[in-house]
């Protein structure tokens, strides 16, 4: 049961290590370099203690010294000496340490203090959302989520800037690379040709797939997520924002038992194929696939999930289907901008997972209008903020689509943007009636893809 005076304690705090870390500034001016990266003023609990934190923070910046006396002519001339109890209060703090060594453990505290006071906020207003019930369960949650997911933003601490440092990380990546079989240092597609023009798909891209409907987009990130959930190494999970997780369970039988989609929709399979739906039913079972099928998500619920994925499952690889259906945090914004917060938002979540996140997009009808059918990054719609956040942009082409008699089966992925290799054309064998992608005999045409 919840503690009935919990509304009148004090909130999180340590006046001590406050004043303990004002102490070694006033000691030693340098001591700022090593907190001011990890500490702000607002930080501090005290009023009082913010602002004379903030005060040599200033000082600082302009290449004034700092000491009792230099500290107190600043506040004396800004006319709030008197505000934090005068002289004798900093002479106060400055007996309160020793010597400044321990300055950046004294700051850890203060920010594990701000962050525990940033929780009891929030949770204040979720309890007040609640009980007032003024406001949607969505909403409520939805708030919540992001003010937690705030204070997650802005507890990292700074990172790691030494080329020493860096060079270590670094090695350290292209060790694990060297130690991998196969060429590629990425995530697997299944797909060899694509996996040696992309070398696989790295931990934090935001992977763009796009095509006219109809091209087999989704089919496409199905036979990749059925490929890397059944390597049985990381989880992958699916937001079908259009298509229900029947449906796509449907389509991962089909892939999995190379069944006909449409005499598996008519309910007229043999015995031998309702074998093979037994079996790829058992095997899909047991693959860690995860799909959610709610409309109207928001990036901040698709966050949430593929954080709790991430925790509890290995999460390997996120696929979005599509991005223009995720429901947008600000309405009143046009619809550039929403696009725009909303791919920045899904690079973010790939970013904080270390995962490929592949999103699926619209294309406007203007590759239809031309002679020659490929889709281009002018085709994109919204194209610029999409193009600017994705590491990768693909386009998923068949020719067969505007001509029965253009090369029937051949699928071309037109790999139109990478950031960290080559453009270029991967061709794949389509077979439709299992709704299913396969390698191509022929190869891939690496050809540069200069008009995308």
């Amino acid at each position: 049961m919840a503690d009935p005076n919990l509304s009148s304690r004090l909130p999180p705090q340590n006046l001590s290590a406050e004043r303990s870390v004002l102490g070694c500034l006033l000691l030693e001016n340098t001591a700022m370099d090593e907190v001011a990266d990890v500490l702000r003023a607002d930080h501090f609990y005290s009023d009082i203690h913010q602002l004379i934190y903030a005060t040599i923070g200033k000082m600082r910046e302009a290449g004034k010294p700092v000491d009792t006396l230099t500290l107190a002519d600043e506040l004396e001339e800004r006319n709030q000496l008197a505000e934090i109890g005068g002289g004798p209060y900093l002479l106060e703090i400055l007996e309160t340490v020793p010597y400044a060594a321990h300055v950046k453990y004294y700051a850890e505290i203060i920010r594990g203090k701000w962050i525990q006071r940033s929780l009891t906020n929030i949770c204040t207003e979720v309890l007040r959302d609640c009980y007032e019930g003024s406001d949607e369960t969505d909403e409520v949650l939805k708030r919540a989520e992001q003010g937690i997911f705030g204070i997650f933003e802005q507890q990292e601490t700074a990172s790691k800037i030494s080329m020493d440092d860096i060079m270590h990380e670094t090695l350290d990546r292209i060790n694990a690379r060297l130690g991998k079989e196969g060429n590629i240092s990425g995530l697997s597609t299944g797909f060899k040709d694509l996996d040696m023009q992309t070398n696989g798909f790295q931990p934090s891209e935001l992977v763009i797939i796009a095509a006219r409907p109809s091209m087999g987009k989704t089919a496409f990130v199905c036979n990749i997520a059925e490929w890397v959930a059944g390597a049985g190494e990381t989880a992958t999970v699916i937001f079908s924002l259009e298509q229900s997780k029947l449906e796509l369970a449907e389509r991962f039988l089909c892939i999995r038992a190379k069944l006909d989609g449409h005499r598996l929709r008519k309910g007229l399979l043999e015995p031998d194929e309702r074998h093979a739906l037994l079996e790829a039913s058992s095997e899909l079972s047991r693959l860690p696939l995860f799909i959610d099928d709610s409309p109207g998500r928001t990036v901040a619920q698709i966050s949430a999930i593929c954080r709790r994925l991430k925790r509890r499952n290995n999460l390997g690889l996120v696929i979005i289907d599509y991005l223009q259906l995720i429901e947008p945090e600000d309405k009143r914004a046009n619809r550039e901008q929403q696009i725009a917060q909303i791919t920045r938002r899904l690079k973010g979540i790939a970013k904080e997972n270390g995962v490929p996140l592949i999103a699926l997009s619209q294309l406007n009808r203007g590759v239809e209008l031309r002679e020659d059918k490929r889709p281009r990054l002018a085709d994109l719609r919204e194209s610029g903020a999409i193009e600017q956040d994705a590491d990768i942009v693909m386009f998923l082409h068949r020719p067969e689509a505007y001509n029965p008699e253009d090369r029937p089966g051949l699928a071309e992925v037109i790999v139109a943007k990478h950031r960290s290799g080559p453009t270029g054309i991967v061709s794949l064998q389509w077979r439709r009636e299992s709704m299913r992608f396969d390698n191509y005999e022929g190869g891939a045409d690496h050809s540069a893809a200069e008009n995308f």
